[in-house]
């Protein structure tokens, strides 16, 4: 069962696609220029978070044997149908990425557009950097990236309007910084024949210090972390400006 505060797309997973497609391409030039060549000498990975599959589907194009773990059972059905769409194996599991387990260990694990930031307690970050320690292969990298706290008092606050074939959909959020946690509320209004649908499905997010994800990750076993301001990879994008996100790479420890 889902912690109260976790992120559990249900309706809006349908159409997640659509209404995040502009993160596409930053996620897509950040994955190249920090993970390009760590990918090409691996040969399993795992996508943490994985939404609806994009990035599993994409690695799984490359060759590597890939793994897909989501807490939202609709996100897994969903990056199933686009694995089998595409016609590349991936392994979806349903799961928390607290706890998450994998069959084998892998290569390497992403976890992509501010996922890690969804678990409910900032507490919760030890224990994500932990099932991703267990879940490597000695020398493996874990790469993600965060919302910080400036991304959560500049952009959160902002409302958003989105219109697509069968959606309208409205966002607004806001940010208590005592607290460090961000939220948004997603008002929706899906086509359905004749009518029109209302849901809503609220996003929480917590915020962590660099400081913060860096004892987490060295408490896991992680020895070597870099940390990247993802601004470069926006492009023209209006609304980003230098640290609204960070993206990290960290190495886990070799055998001895």
């Amino acid at each position: 069962m889902a912690l109260p505060g976790t992120c559990l797309y249900t309706k809006l997973a349908e159409h997640y696609d659509d209404v995040f497609v502009f993160a596409n391409p930053w996620r897509e030039e950040a994955r190249r220029r920090v993970l390009g060549r760590i990918l090409e000498r691996a040969g399993s990975c795992c996508d943490l978070a994985c939404g609806t599959g994009s990035t599993a589907v994409e690695l799984a194009r490359r060759g590597l044997k890939v793994y897909a773990v989501d807490l939202s059972p609709s996100m897994c059905e969903l990056a199933r149908a686009k694995a089998s769409r595409d016609c590349v194996q991936v392994e979806v599991i349903q799961a928390d990425m607290r706890r998450f387990r994998l069959p084998e260990k892998v290569d390497v694990i992403t976890c992509e557009f501010d996922a890690i930031n969804h678990v409910p307690r900032k507490s919760d970050l030890a224990l994500v950097a932990k099932a991703a320690a267990r879940a490597l292969k000695p020398g493996g990298h874990f790469y993600f990236d965060v919302n910080t706290h400036l991304a959560f008092e500049e952009v959160w606050p902002l409302t958003w309007f989105v219109e697509r074939p069968g959606l309208v959909l409205v966002m607004h959020g806001d940010y208590d910084a005592r607290s460090g946690k961000a939220w948004t509320t997603a008002e929706f209004f899906i086509r359905d024949g004749d009518l029109w649908r209302r849901h809503r499905e609220r996003v929480e997010e917590v915020c962590w210090t660099p400081a913060e994800i860096r004892e987490a990750l060295t408490g896991a076993g992680f020895t070597r972390i870099t940390a990247r301001d993802a601004f470069p990879f926006f492009g023209n994008d209006a609304l980003v400006r230098r640290g609204h996100r960070t993206v990290y790479l960290a190495k886990l420890a070799s055998a001895r």
